[in-house]
């Protein structure tokens, strides 16, 4: 970014592609809602203080525990929802199988998106993503296993979904404008965390927590209506989009490659260091961020001391402050290169740097202040917030090191990510199962020396710059 682009400016936030970016912002709303409201829904399901029935099936505990215990008071919700025992072991793994279905579609789907487009993928994913959360209710009452089955194929279905973005924004945003689109559309994660969890407990206190499922399925459903009905995988064939619009985003895009390709440089991916800094950078992120989107709830539910609707609006606070930070981080990011305040590489390391040491802070510091109600709220409302500035750094960085390749690489970099969740959600069930105050200090003390190991790594490592294996190469024939 030595010089400023040479075309003229489009129009900014009444643009087309903004509506985009906004449509899809909607999209990782639904998604993440769906995703998260089991972890708000547990609390309520598995109530350490309702007893099952010795017939109901979900049951996880043996019938000689039930019958020992046969003094206890057995209490029903007033909506009458079911209550199961499931242990915090048996939680991580539920917890974590969404994970696992991610990880199965997240490369071949970034790669099919690549070809097929990325409009049919995301939509059909969403969608199945939906019906599945309308469907979870059902499942748990079957039993544990159908329920971690359904996770798995839910995530296979929100993998289809999560890859595809990339390819639509390979075609769609001009490079001075990737931070701030990507962090518009990306912020709806944040976004629906905060209202899932905000409302999660209300609607289960006051409806029942099956109703968590409905309504959160029935929005996918919704979403997906319009996801199909606007939506266009290349701005050239967008029957809405203003000429100068057009123009500005075809211009602004001429020197990146755009043909389809024939191979995928797999020996040349493996040997580059910048991508395995991004692989690396994902890991680092998604290992504290899944802890926090996972366990929030039952880590405020237990220290404080609170009910299952307070702790919801308690746990969706930090997320109202990570779609803030990743907005505005965004906009910070694509002023500093505008201005050609930052070369593109130092902005990028800045905000990975920013995005992973920060939250290291406050996760080592929460234990040594979990007397204080106020500072340990401020803190966990920190470790997202300040964790999303990695948006403007390594997140988006296969768009500048390779964008022939963002969608197959992207799908590549979540599944290291994922693979991060699967192993940090498992871990801290276990962890916390043993002694619930030191597991969750080791749990944070391990996060933040995950983190420091990637940060290092992608500063070390890490670049801007083109790769000669992304480069379009113009076959001649005679």
């Amino acid at each position: 970014m030595d010089g400023k682009p040479a075309t003229r400016k489009g129009p900014d936030f009444c643009s087309l592609r903004y509506g985009l970016a906004l449509i899809m912002h909607f999209s990782n709303f639904t998604m993440i809602t769906q995703r998260v409201s089991l972890s708000i829904a547990i609390i309520a399901m598995v109530n350490t203080t309702q007893q099952h029935a010795l017939t109901n099936a979900s049951t996880e505990r043996p019938v000689a525990d039930a019958l020992n215990n046969s003094s206890i008071s057995i209490k029903e919700f007033d909506t009458e929802a079911s209550v199961y025992q499931w242990s915090p072991e048996t939680q991580g793994i539920i917890f974590s199988s969404i994970n696992y279905g991610i990880i199965l579609t997240l490369i071949p789907s970034g790669y099919l998106a690549g070809i097929f487009g990325a409009k049919k993928m995301l939509g059909a994913g969403l969608l199945i993503s939906s019906l599945l959360t309308l469907f979870t209710p059902l499942a748990a009452d079957f039993g544990v296993i159908l329920v971690i089955v359904v996770r798995t194929v839910q995530g296979m279905a929100q993998g289809m979904a999560w890859t595809g973005q990339f390819t639509i924004w390979a075609k769609w945003a001009p490079p001075l404008e990737r931070s701030k689109l990507t962090t518009i559309a990306g912020s709806g994660s944040a976004f629906g965390s905060f209202i899932i969890l905000c409302v999660g407990g209300l609607i289960s206190q006051a409806l029942g927590w099956p109703f968590i499922f409905y309504i959160f399925g029935s929005t996918g459903c919704v979403c997906c209506l319009l996801w199909f009905t606007v939506i266009y995988d290349d701005p050239t064939h967008h029957p809405c989009i203003s000429v100068r619009e057009k123009e500005h985003i075809v211009s602004s895009l001429v020197q990146q490659p755009s043909s389809p390709r024939r191979a995928v440089p797999i020996k040349a991916m493996v040997t580059c260091l910048p991508l395995w800094a991004i692989f690396l950078g994902f890991f680092s992120h998604f290992w504290l961020c899944t802890i926090i989107l996972t366990y929030l709830p039952t880590y405020i539910s237990t220290l404080l001391h609170v009910n299952i609707r307070d702790s919801g609006v308690l746990s969706s606070l930090p997320f109202i402050a990570a779609a803030s930070c990743t907005i505005l981080g965004g906009q910070l990011a694509d002023f500093l290169l505008s201005r050609n305040l930052l070369r593109l590489i130092t902005v990028r390391k800045l905000f990975s740097s920013l995005g992973l040491l920060l939250p290291s802070i406050c996760a080592v510091a929460l234990p040594f202040v979990a007397s204080s109600y106020v500072i340990t709220i401020i803190l966990l409302i920190l470790i997202p917030g300040t964790s999303n500035l990695c948006d403007s750094g390594f997140i988006i960085n296969t768009l500048d090191i390779a964008p022939r390749y963002a969608s197959f690489l992207m799908g590549i970099s979540r599944g290291f990510g994922l693979i991060a969740g699967i192993i940090s959600s498992t871990a801290t069930g276990f962890l916390i199962s043993q002694d619930f105050e030191s597991g969750w200090r080791n749990v944070f003390f391990l996060s933040a020396a995950v983190n420091m190991f990637g940060l290092v790594f992608y500063v070390t490592f890490g670049q801007a710059e083109l790769q000669d294996w992304a480069k379009e190469r113009t076959l001649t024939r005679l």
